[in-house]
C-alpha cells in the first residue's frame, strides 16, 4: 500500500508526532509499504535529513492557522497517488484542506491521529480559556467535519480514546480504533553514549540522576519537579543528602521566558550544583542521559502518549510519571513506574517514594521496564495494528 501522512511540521522540537511519523514509516518500509509526508516546513530544514522517506516541503505556513496557499493544490494533485491517508494532529489549516480535497470520490480515504488535542485539558485550563472558546467555535464551524468524514480515528491508548469523547459536541467519528503507539527500539548501549551526555553535562559525570528529558513547556509540571525537588533536599525525608540523586532537566525551550523562569525558580530554591539543564539531547547523548539515569521523571498536566517516558521504559529505565500521562495505567500495570497526581504533593511523593526504595526493588522496575515496552510499545508491535486497522477499515 502508499501511504501519506500529512502533518503541520516534522520538526522534532515541536513534539512527539514527527517522530512517531519516522518511526512508524521506518516500519512500514519494512514490511513493503510505500510512505510519503507532506509538511508546511522549509525544503532545507536540517531536520529534514534525517527522514528515510520521502517529505514534501511546501514552505512555512502563516498565522496560528498555519495557512498555506500550496496545500490544496498538492493534495488535489497528489492525493490520487496513495491508498489511504493519515492526519496527524487537528486545529490548523492543513487538516480542513485534507478533509476539503478528500472529498472527491477518486480520493483515498483518510484516517486521523489527534495525538491528544481532542483532550478536555485544553478546554478546561485556566491559562487556556481565550483559546477554549475559539477551539469550540471552530469546532462548531469546521473540526467536527473533519473528525465525522473521517474514516477513523486512531488514538495512541485507551485513556486518550476515552479523554476524547468528552471535550466537543457533536462528535460523531464513523470508527474510533486504539492502534496504540510505539518507538523503535534504543540501539544497545556503548561507552560513546555515556561521554556524549556528560559532554554536553559535564557536573553530572559519575552522579545519580533522575532525568526530565522534553519540551520545556508549562503543561510538564517542571515547576512542580523544582519546588518538590527543593522540598525534598530541605528536608531529612532522605537518609543523607547523598541519598538524594540530583536532577537533569534537559529539552528545548530553555530561552523562552518560561524556560528562564524555572532556570531562576531552580537556582532560587535548589542546592548549588544539582540542577542540570543541558539543553535539546539528540543521539548518543539523549541515549546515554537515558540509560544512566535513576528513573526517568514527568510530573505533566497533560501528556497523550509520552514518547521519552517510552524510549525510557526501552532502555530498562523506570518511569515516575503523573496519571495525567495517558499511558500511565499500561505501565503501572505492569511494575515499571510509580504514579500520583499532578500536584506538588503528588510530584514530591513520587521522589520519596523512589528514594525510598530498596535497591532490590529498584532492580526489579527496571527489568521490568523493557519488558513493558516490548509488550505494549514496540514499534514493530504497534505498526502491525495500525496496518491491520486500515485493512479492516477498507475492507
Amino acid at each position: 500500500m502508499k501511504f501519506l501522512h500529512v502533518i503541520g511540521s516534522m520538526n522534532p522540537r515541536v513534539g512527539g508526532p514527527a517522530q512517531g511519523i519516522s518511526n512508524l514509516g521506518i516500519q512500514m518500509l519494512e514490511y513493503g509499504n510505500a510512505v510519503e509526508a507532506v509538511c508546511l516546513d522549509e525544503p532545507d530544514s536540517e531536520y529534514l535529513s534525517q527522514v528515510s522517506f520521502p517529505i514534501h516541503t511546501l514552505g512555512r505556513g502563516r498565522g496560528p492557522w498555519n495557512y498555506n496557499s500550496a496545500l490544496s493544490p498538492w493534495l488535489n494533485e497528489n492525493l490520487p497517488r496513495f491508498d489511504a491517508v493519515i492526519l496527524n494532529g487537528l486545529w490548523q489549516y492543513q487538516s480542513y484542506a485534507l478533509s476539503k480535497a478528500a472529498r472527491s470520490p477518486d480520493r483515498p480515504a483518510y484516517y486521523v491521529f489527534p495525538h491528544g488535542m481532542l483532550d478536555p485539558w485544553f478546554q478546561r485550563a485556566r491559562d487556556r480559556r481565550i483559546k477554549a472558546i475559539r477551539n469550540w467555535l471552530y469546532w462548531k464551524v469546521i473540526e467536527h467535519r473533519v473528525v465525522g468524514n473521517a474514516a477513523a480515528l486512531f488514538f495512541t491508548c485507551k485513556e486518550e480514546m476515552r479523554l476524547a469523547q468528552k471535550s466537543f459536541h457533536p462528535y460523531r467519528p464513523k470508527r474510533e480504533i486504539n492502534v496504540g503507539y510505539g518507538v523503535a527500539s534504543p540501539p544497545k548501549y556503548q561507552v560513546v553514549m555515556g561521554k556524549a551526555f556528560t559532554e554536553k553535562c559535564p557536573g553530572i559525570k559519575g552522579k545519580p540522576y533522575f532525568l526530565f528529558l522534553s519540551r520545556i513547556h508549562p503543561k510538564k509540571g517542571i515547576d512542580l519537579l523544582i519546588q518538590s525537588y527543593a522540598a525534598i533536599c530541605r528536608s531529612n525525608s532522605a537518609n543523607s543528602q547523598s541519598a538524594i540523586p540530583n536532577l537533569v532537566i534537559a529539552g528545548p525551550g530553555l530561552e523562552t521566558s518560561y524556560g528562564q523562569k524555572m532556570l531562576k525558580l531552580a537556582s532560587d530554591l535548589t542546592p548549588p550544583d544539582s540542577v542540570f539543564w543541558p539543553g535539546m539531547l539528540t543521539g548518543d547523548a539523549k541515549w546515554g542521559a537515558l540509560y544512566n539515569c535513576e528513573a526517568f521523571v514527568l510530573p505533566s498536566h497533560q501528556e497523550n502518549f509520552g514518547i521519552a517516558p517510552v524510549e525510557s521504559l526501552a532502555c530498562g529505565r523506570p518511569v515516575l510519571i503523573s496519571d495525567q500521562v495517558n499511558i500511565w495505567r499500561e505501565i503501572n500495570e505492569d511494575g515499571a513506574a510509580l504514579v500520583q497526581k499532578d500536584t506538588g504533593e503528588g510530584t514530591t511523593q513520587l521522589l520519596l517514594d523512589w528514594i525510598g526504595l530498596s535497591t532490590e526493588a529498584k532492580l526489579q522496575m527496571a527489568a521490568q521496564a523493557e519488558s513493558c515496552f516490548q509488550r505494549h510499545f514496540s514499534i514493530d508491535y504497534v505498526t502491525r495494528k495500525l496496518l491491520a486497522a486500515i485493512v479492516s477499515v477498507s475492507a
